[in-house]
């Protein structure tokens, strides 16, 4: 809040517990005493009140003032917080609050307070707006008196306001007040006069300090959230939005079969529906992510004119062939004619161009009037700038300007608040007073022919206002969304009810009002108080077009299918807000089923945090009430596998000291809750979930009773555990590189591992043994990156197996020897009857499973170089221990081509953009290359799972002898280059970078269109000339290399009747554009030069003609050129430290506040 008075006080919170009262703290307030000539006594209440109650920045209106005063006597004898008598402001009573020894405080404390007896009955809606000051003075002496002033909005929460620190107990009693002889408090008495005065809250925010409050309740309307530094986007978009009839038009948008987050129209579509019905602040995400901003972005201020004009342009766009194709010109677009017109004889060349918006200049202009007499002001074109008006006419006076043919229903127009400062050489923002009418009449602008029918009288409509200086600044909006009623305004997610004031007065820039500014003490003499925020854009709609203009937009005018998507979109976010209120009641379970595990691929038993409703290897998942028994889980489970709830029990998942998650026993007991089962496991669990396996019995009894082949209960009721250990079986398929669950099975501790060999068989379906000269090898699955080979004879009791264990096993086709488990084939062994396998495939399960833990899924994008052959993206899984040379063999299957032509980039973490060229080494695999030299800064700038790829005409190899060159080509003069990268051989010259640049560039040769000169600049100066015959290794990688035909005048030219020309903007030392090499001749005079200068240079038009021409030596300042003069005559031949500079203005210059603007 701005502050009003120098007396205003700062709030503090009070140190008292008990006595909970607002404070403000009145350090460095005036409290001079006045010169006898002018003494001011406490009595006189109206001189007071002059004091006491200055005028506010706000300006509310004054509804009632009331004065009180108080004597408090016997002050040493007072408890330690007294109130004064009640007395009425406003309709509401009032009473002095005081704490005569401070409030945890050594000085006096003094607060206004309501004097409502009885606080419940007050309404929680109850406010009053109160501007008070209290005044201390003696009772004897009216003329010694202390005083405060503040203001407040009085709350049922905050019914006190006021001083903790009104006074110093000993400036009270101890000291003579103000060399006075007497002190302030005498006798131990006291007057304190209560100054109130109640004023309108007009707006119902007056002082508000914003603490739940609720704009859709309040206003009818809800703010835009802002996502960093996008309050300049929210700001436009409430004004686009509160422009009915475009809101209408946007709706029209077909977008049905692109409900894309990438289509601008379809994300701006969305965000007007949602501020049409939601009840809070609408987030902007979608809607800058489908413009294709990055984090960057949102933190940059960018221009909000560029991008208003980017916006309406791809909406208007996206509406071609729509119902609303003419909406936006119509609504939007007017017409201005630019006019030269000669005064002495009828001669006038113009043409009407289309115009969405106006620019209008603000410094040294009062009022928006005066802006738009400046815009269409006409320029006299005389002497020696008289206007070519054919062959007819010859050279004429002339009068030069624009006029206004119409204007369009809705009238944006920018007001130039930031410009460029050439002193400061940096954009700034301008302050000046700028006054707009509420009503704007636009007929003197408009051309003579212009139709007049309707009026053409403007409403305001919108003020978008900039608060702050150039690099620290806020946005908001004011905005009127009915033809009738008030403007509101939209700051941010915050919308509040707005005056005529603060609409126009506040936003027209400059100083403070005198009257508010010389009531602050201490600063009459002082420099003018500027306003920090102005209008910089103004909405202005037709008055006769206001009710097309504004016409009602009803939820049924919103597209059919985005109401139906975000109805289902709060549905979804509405169950999840319940489920998040109520998951303090449920426990997870995530269960392990025989089908999850057929399906599972990779290591363990699953992967707890897959999602089951895209992975059937994930584990099945139940949102289960914690006060669920173990019995009704069980049911629940049973259901879903269809089997009876008799013949499924439940193994608790245990992690393992390996870090693998395995079943350790079954859950006997089904009479406990899944939270109390939970509970009794929590240490064995990594995550909040019950995870288990869930087994089905293979056989029943008689009385339809499980029998389970261990931990079996008997009549007893006692558990028995016996020798068989549970195993789970995974099948490694060689010829289908696939790792697929099997099963599990029970068998004995005693057995041998040969053993398996036909439980396997018969679980496989390959019958009671294995097929003659099949065989079988097998692993054990310790963990992940522990693989280890079981031996046939050894027993599983000595192999140490236990309940859980997995079994992996493989089958061979061959038969070396008589053992039931043969060696285990290798990669590299040598059998003239296999084919030599490829690389990436694995021969036996401990290589796949070495696959498994280093594999990698990287997503290959083309190269931007490789636009042309329409390569699309793809997503390989790869091993990250593949070499350099197997990644492009990998790669260059994918593609179908040669994978010696591949090359690869890296790609950069914040942009996605590539980096530099992988280079191919010897040592280097997938994993080096996506995180080189280990985590450091260099890898976090690097995605790990992203390459780009370049599809070359030629090999690596051939690759490593060439150098590549960016090479700008200059098409037309200095105005248009193209840049080109062009590989020439290390030991070639010049005229070889010549013949592969003229076919990079598809041009034609020397023979045919001319020869090339190819030279180097640097930092926009010329550097050298590179000849024919320069050796290509020895060109300078810091210098940019330019190439352009030579002219033909200059074929044959001395080298010494060349100067080297560069382009400058007011100072030689801010250099810009292509430099380049100008033939001077001898005797010709400038006016002459300049012609060839302009063909030269192939800038035209008014472009050349604000070029000024310099001689530019080195220490001196430039000397411009006449057009009587004669260069060539310039100390004889020009030197080489002299050259010609082009001053004119650097379009290329960056933007205010940093980057492109852009829409995707």
């Amino acid at each position: 809040m701005m502050v009003d008075t120098q007396d205003e006080m700062v709030v503090q919170p009070t140190l008292s517990e008990k006595d909970q009262v607002a404070e403000i703290n009145p350090e460095q307030l005036d409290n001079d005493a006045e010169t006898p000539e002018n003494v001011i006594l406490a009595t006189d209440f109206e001189a007071m009140k002059e004091i006491v109650l200055p005028p506010l920045l706000d300006e509310p209106k004054a509804l009632e003032d009331a004065v009180n005063t108080w004597t408090v006597e016997s002050w040493r004898a007072l408890p330690k917080k007294e109130h004064g008598p009640i007395f009425h402001a406003g309709g509401f009573p009032w009473r002095i609050l005081l704490f005569p020894f401070g409030n945890n405080v050594d000085q006096s404390s003094i607060y206004l307070e309501h004097g409502f007896q009885d606080t419940a009955s007050i309404p929680d809606d109850w406010s009053c707006c109160v501007q008070f000051g209290l005044v201390m003075w003696n009772v004897n002496d009216p003329s010694l008196f202390y005083h405060h002033t503040a203001h407040h909005r009085f709350t049922k929460e905050e019914s006190d306001w006021g001083f903790t620190r009104f006074l110093e107990l000993r400036k009270m009693f101890q000291q003579p007040w103000e060399n006075s002889g007497r002190p302030l408090v005498e006798n131990d008495s006291v007057n304190i006069t209560a100054y109130v005065r109640v004023v309108e809250d007009e707006t119902g925010v007056l002082w508000h300090n914003f603490n739940n409050y609720d704009s859709k309740k309040e206003t009818g309307y809800v703010g835009l959230k802002n996502q960093g530094a996008t309050c300049y986007l929210n700001s436009l978009l409430q004004s686009l939005y509160f422009t009915n009839a475009f809101r209408k038009a946007v709706y029209e948008i077909p977008t049905a079969e692109d409900e894309s987050i990438t289509n601008s129209a379809y994300t701006l579509q969305r965000l007007f529906y949602q501020l049409q019905i939601s009840t809070s602040a609408v987030g902007t995400n979608e809607l800058t992510k489908s413009f294709g901003w990055d984090t960057r972005h949102i933190f940059e201020q960018q221009d909000v004119q560029e991008l208003s004009r980017k916006l309406i342009e791809r909406m208007e766009e996206r509406m071609k062939g729509t119902a609303a194709e003419e909406a936006l010109p119509r609504m939007l677009s007017g017409k201005v004619k630019t006019y030269v017109s000669c005064i002495d004889v009828e001669y006038e060349s113009s043409r009407v161009e289309d115009f969405w918006d106006i620019q209008l200049n603000v410094r040294g202009i009062p009022n928006l009037e005066e802006s738009f007499k400046d815009y269409i002001q006409q320029e006299t074109l005389d002497g020696d700038n008289k206007y070519w008006a054919g062959d007819q006419f010859k050279y004429q006076d002339a009068r030069k300007g624009v006029i206004f043919k119409s204007f369009p229903e809705v009238l944006h127009l920018h007001l130039k608040r930031f410009e460029y400062d050439i002193q400061r050489d940096t954009m700034m923002k301008i302050n000046d007073r700028f006054e707009f009418p509420e009503v704007l009449d636009l007929t003197p602008y408009l051309d003579a022919d212009a139709d007049k029918y309707e009026p053409w009288r403007y409403k305001l409509h919108g003020v978008l206002v900039h608060s702050g200086d150039l690099n620290a600044g806020h946005y908001y909006a004011y905005l009127k969304p009915n033809k009738d009623g008030w403007f509101y305004k939209f700051d941010d997610d915050k919308v509040t009810k707005a005056t005529m004031r603060e609409t126009l007065e506040d936003n027209y820039g400059g100083e403070y009002p005198a009257s508010v500014v010389q009531s602050r003490a201490g600063l009459q003499k002082k420099t003018p108080i500027m306003r920090q925020m102005s209008a910089y854009m103004l909405v202005y709609i037709r008055e006769s077009r206001l009710d097309q203009v504004l016409t009602p937009v009803e939820k049924e005018d919103c597209p059919p299918h985005l109401q139906k998507r975000l109805d289902e979109e709060a549905a979804a976010k509405e169950a999840k807000r319940r489920e998040r209120e109520e998951q303090h009641l449920y426990l997870p379970v995530k269960v392990i089923t025989e089908e999850t595990f057929k399906h599972h691929g990779a290591t363990d038993l699953t992967n707890f945090e897959a999602d089951p409703n895209s992975d059937p290897a994930a584990p099945v998942f139940y949102r289960t009430r914690k006060q669920t028994t173990m019995e009704e889980l069980v049911a629940l489970i049973a259901s879903d596998l269809k089997q009876d709830p008799k013949k499924v029990r439940l193994w608790i998942m245990v992690n393992r000291q390996n870090k693998t998650t395995r079943p350790d026993q079954p859950i006997m007991d089904l009479r406990p809750t899944i939270e109390e089962t939970y509970n009794r496991m929590a240490t064995t669990t990594r995550d909040y979930a019950l995870r288990v396996w869930a087994e089905v019995a293979e056989e029943v009894g008689p009385d339809g009773e499980a029998i389970w082949p261990t931990y079996q209960s008997n009549a007893n009721g006692v558990i028995v555990k016996n020798d068989l250990i549970l195993l789970f079986l995974k099948h490694f398929d060689a010829e289908r590189q696939t790792l697929e669950g099997v099963g599990h099975v029970y068998v004995s501790k005693e057995k041998r591992v040969e053993e398996l060999v036909p439980v396997i068989a018969k679980k496989m379906g390959w019958g009671d043994k294995l097929p003659a000269g099949d065989q079988l090898a097998m692993w054990e699955e310790i963990k992940p990156s522990m693989i280890e080979s079981l031996k046939p004879k050894q027993s599983l009791k000595a192999a140490e197996l236990q309940d859980g264990d997995i079994i992996c096993f493989q089958k061979l086709a061959e038969r070396k020897s008589t053992e039931i488990l043969p060696k285990i084939p290798r990669r590299g062994d040598k059998n003239s009857e296999e084919s030599l396998r490829r690389w990436d495939q694995y021969e036996d399960a401990k290589a796949f499973y070495d696959f498994l833990c280093n594999k990698k899924e990287v997503r290959f994008d083309p190269h931007p170089r490789c636009e042309k052959a329409n390569f699309q993206s793809f997503i390989l899984t790869l091993s990250t221990k593949i070499t350099y040379d197997q990644l492009s063999e990998r790669v260059g299957e994918q593609l179908g081509i040669d994978p010696t032509h591949i090359r690869f980039f890296t790609a950069n973490a914040s942009t996605g953009s590539p980096k530099a060229a992988v280079r191919r080494g010897v040592s280097q695999t997938l994993s080096t290359i996506l995180n080189p030299n280990g985590f450091n800064q260099q890898s976090m700038q690097i995605k790990s799972n992203s390459l780009f790829f370049e599809v070359l005409d030629m090999s690596l190899a051939e690759l490593d002898t060439k150098k590549n060159i960016k090479v700008t080509w200059l098409s037309e003069g200095v105005t248009k280059t193209d840049t080109f990268d062009v590989l020439v051989n290390k030991q070639g010259h010049i005229e070889d970078l010549v013949q592969a640049f003229v076919k990079k560039a598809q041009i034609q040769d020397e023979h045919e269109g001319g020869r090339i000169r190819v030279y180097e600049i640097h930092h926009h100066k010329f550097f050298r000339e590179l000849v024919p015959n320069y050796p290509v290794i020895s060109i300078n990688d810091y210098a940019d290399v330019i190439a352009e035909r030579i002219p033909e005048e200059e074929l044959e030219a001395d080298e010494r009747d060349f100067v080297k020309v560069i382009h400058f903007q007011n100072d030689p030392s801010r250099v810009h554009g292509v430099p380049f090499k100008f033939l001077l001749k001898e005797g010709e005079p400038f006016s002459e030069t300049k012609k060839r200068l302009e063909k030269r240079t192939g800038i035209k038009g008014k472009g050349f003609e604000k070029i000024k021409f310099a001689i530019l030596r080195r220490y001196q300042k430039p000397a411009y050129i006449n057009d009587e003069d004669i260069l060539f005559d310039e100390g004889g031949t020009i030197e080489d430290d002299v050259l010609l500079g082009l001053d004119h203005l650097d379009r290329t210059r960056t933007p205010r506040n940093g980057g492109e603007m852009f829409l995707k």
